[in-house]
């Protein structure tokens, strides 16, 4: 199968290039000023839009199995294409809990038969996600585990946590860390400071975070191991992190939009979709949080896709499930919010939300040059559109961007060549 983009402007590593890409077997074979289309050749128009690598969303919840009400393979797969994602790593807190080989197998056959985008697992570090016994990583790296978490909490025993990296490292798996000291949270469910006050909800402090990721960089220094710390927040994390790259710490760190674009002023009309674990915090953590992607602290973009369903999030505030349905806006909010105001030029984008992910896992894509895998996203740059969860995909609806004007609509999105989504 051959296919022709046409007209285009390709990004690539270092900067933007207009020109042909030609598609067969599921790999540019090449890259042009023009080409000519081949006999029987599928051509797509993109004159006047932009072709970037696929999105790699490496920290998203699927659901499935045991929680389909909130989301599941088939309907995330949907959303994910339709956000331009060709590739998504699932956490393990499903139910069963993703601890195994079979359901490792299980959710890699799932999305075999939905043929949508490509769905890698990740295993659970302890059984159960406990935090009392490790799993078994050989076995889930053997049936596709592409690394290890107990997303959702961390391992709170430290000793069990060193085992674990050591464990992950034998079989070349990094293990992706939630940071939060879950007795110093105690119950908080939005940013500790004023606006906590204001609002009488309970507050989680910077340092229930800051904790973890100060333990978790030490374990991973003391034996020379990498590590992956998940959706940082706080100002003070971001410092940390940053301290730790410059001893030569092999530690990686991701954040998600709503960090870099909220602050803790949304929980005022107590609107549940706002909960979010770790929660949203200050300005002076959400300017820290574009400075870390600005100077390489903060290696990659990620949603931590929480889809839930609407018993999920319409009760009290206390009561209100955390998580954010964001895999359909990440490009769009992203590339408005740091390239359209020029923050960082779109081939820096593309590299956190594509390149880097891959690298760091050790994924193929994430780059548009001849012999790679053509996994693609055409997008329209100068296309507006209001952000309506209503019309989201995706079964979870909970999105605090309602009402946001963004730009960078997503038109086509192809893996191995194939259109899994357009027009």
């Amino acid at each position: 199968m051959k296919t022709l983009i046409k007209g285009g402007t390709l990004v690539l590593k270092d900067g933007e290039k207009k020109a042909d890409l030609l598609i067969e077997d599921g790999k540019i074979v090449k890259i042009a000023q023009k080409i000519t289309a081949p006999a029987g050749c599928k051509v797509i128009d993109a004159a006047g839009k932009h072709v970037i690598p696929g999105i790699i969303d490496m920290h998203v919840h699927l659901r499935e199995p045991g929680f389909e009400g909130k989301e599941d393979i088939e309907s995330g797969s949907r959303a994910a294409v339709a956000g331009g994602v060709t590739q998504v790593c699932c956490m393990p807190n499903t139910k069963p809990v993703c601890d195994n080989a079979v359901v490792v197998g299980y959710i890699k056959n799932r999305a075999k038969e939905v043929d949508l985008c490509k769905v890698h697992p990740i295993g659970a570090i302890t059984v159960c996600e406990n935090g009392e016994a490790l799993a078994e990583a050989g076995k889930m790296k053997a049936a596709g585990a592409v690394a290890l978490s107990d997303d959702g909490k961390s391992v709170a025993n430290s000793h069990l946590m060193r085992l674990a990296m050591e464990y992950a490292n034998d079989f070349n798996l990094k293990c992706l860390c939630h940071c939060e000291d879950a007795a110093l949270v105690d119950g908080g469910v939005v940013n500790e400071g004023y606006n906590s006050t204001v609002c009488g909800l309970k507050g989680s402090p910077r340092a229930a975070e800051d904790i973890m990721i100060a333990r978790d960089i030490a374990l991973a220094e003391s034996l020379n191991v990498p590590v992956h710390i998940c959706h940082v927040s706080t100002y003070s994390g971001v410092d940390i992190i940053r301290s730790a790259k410059a001893r030569g710490v092999k530690v990686t760190a991701e954040t998600c939009p709503h960090y870099f674009i909220l602050t803790d002023d949304i929980i005022i009309g107590y609107d549940t979709n706002t909960k979010v674990n770790p929660p949203v915090r200050e300005e002076k953590d959400r300017l820290a949080v574009i400075e870390g992607l600005k100077d390489g602290t903060l290696d990659c973009i990620v949603t931590d896709h929480a889809p839930h369903s609407l018993k999920d999030k319409q009760v009290e505030y206390n009561l209100a499930a955390f998580g954010i349905s964001g895999i359909e806006t990440s490009f769009a909010l992203s590339y408005t919010h740091l390239v359209k105001s020029g923050i960082m030029p779109l081939c820096a984008l593309c590299k956190k939300m594509s390149a880097v992910p891959a690298e760091i896992l050790g994924l193929d894509g994430g780059e548009i040059k001849e012999g790679a895998v053509a996994d693609l996203a055409i997008v329209d740059l100068n296309e507006k559109y209001v952000i309506d969860g209503n019309k989201f995909i995706s079964k979870g609806k909970n999105t605090p961007f309602n009402g946001f004007e963004v730009y960078g609509n997503v038109k086509y999105t192809l893996v191995d060549g194939e259109v899994k989504y357009g027009e």
